[in-house]
């Protein structure tokens, strides 16, 4: 193993940590080339890097001979959002006490939205969402406050796979109509799902800036108190959930 000279970490992880980001950001399945051009390694040391990591199950090859995330990864994924959520349950607690609709925090995993924590409104009528779900990133709104975050380009790779299926009469069903929300979430600094993935929901959400994936966190109720006057309290309460979340993700120095 080889010492990044000046960094104190050791280089042969850095690499490893880089190429399954790669295959992520890719959607999950990146052909050798595509690595190669992403993470600006030559092919032999990527290779010798994939020979470790494929037998381990971190990365798998498929028959079309590109690679893919493996199966291992999928045991850290689930106690790291397990645990990363449960860090986060006590701010959710606390916007539903502030403003009495179910909160809920999501992160980005490849092409679709999974929520990993939620708080439940007390109120009979109200929004619930499992801890698990996915979701699309085009009619939610933690999905669309997470894709403001993104480059466009990750974006059309996003939606490009996954499509843009139309739950509801106002989803968002064509590109230029995403970015042009896109650009109003950016300029803002908030999300609104209004009624896109359910009739009569409404949703306000906030990207965690500065989170190691994508990460959002929202609240949603009936459209008849989701109103102008809830979201006047909501978006700061939604800001300042968000930045306390991040503050939380810092890493601590070694």
């Amino acid at each position: 193993m080889t010492t990044r000279p000046g960094a104190g970490g050791v280089q042969s992880v850095e690499r490893v940590f880089r190429l399954l980001e790669a295959i992520t950001a890719a959607g999950g399945e990146m052909s050798l080339s595509e690595l190669s051009a992403a993470v600006q390694l030559p092919l032999p040391t990527i290779h010798r890097l994939l020979r470790t990591l494929v037998p381990s199950g971190y990365v798998r090859q498929l028959p079309s001979r590109n690679y893919a995330l493996g199966p291992r990864l999928i045991l850290l994924g689930e106690a790291a959002g397990r645990q990363f959520g449960s860090a986060a349950r006590t701010r959710l607690d606390e916007l539903v006490h502030e403003l009495g609709e179910s909160a809920n925090m999501a992160v980005l995993d490849g092409r679709e939205v999974v929520y990993i924590a939620q708080a439940q409104s007390s109120r009979s009528m109200r929004m619930f969402t499992e801890v698990g779900r996915r979701a699309d990133t085009h009619d939610t709104g933690v999905g669309k406050a997470m894709l403001a975050t993104l480059p466009d380009e990750r974006v059309r790779a996003i939606v490009g796979t996954a499509g843009l299926s139309t739950p509801t009469p106002k989803s968002i069903g064509s590109l230029e109509g995403l970015f042009e929300d896109l650009g109003r979430i950016r300029e803002r600094g908030y999300a609104i799902d209004d009624e896109e993935t359910e009739l009569g929901v409404r949703c306000y959400a906030v990207a965690v800036p500065g989170a190691p994936t994508p990460t959002a966190v929202s609240v949603s109720g009936p459209v008849s108190r989701m109103d102008e006057e809830f979201r006047r309290r909501a978006v700061p309460l939604l800001c300042r959930t968000a930045e306390a979340i991040a503050s939380e993700l810092v890493p601590a120095p070694l």
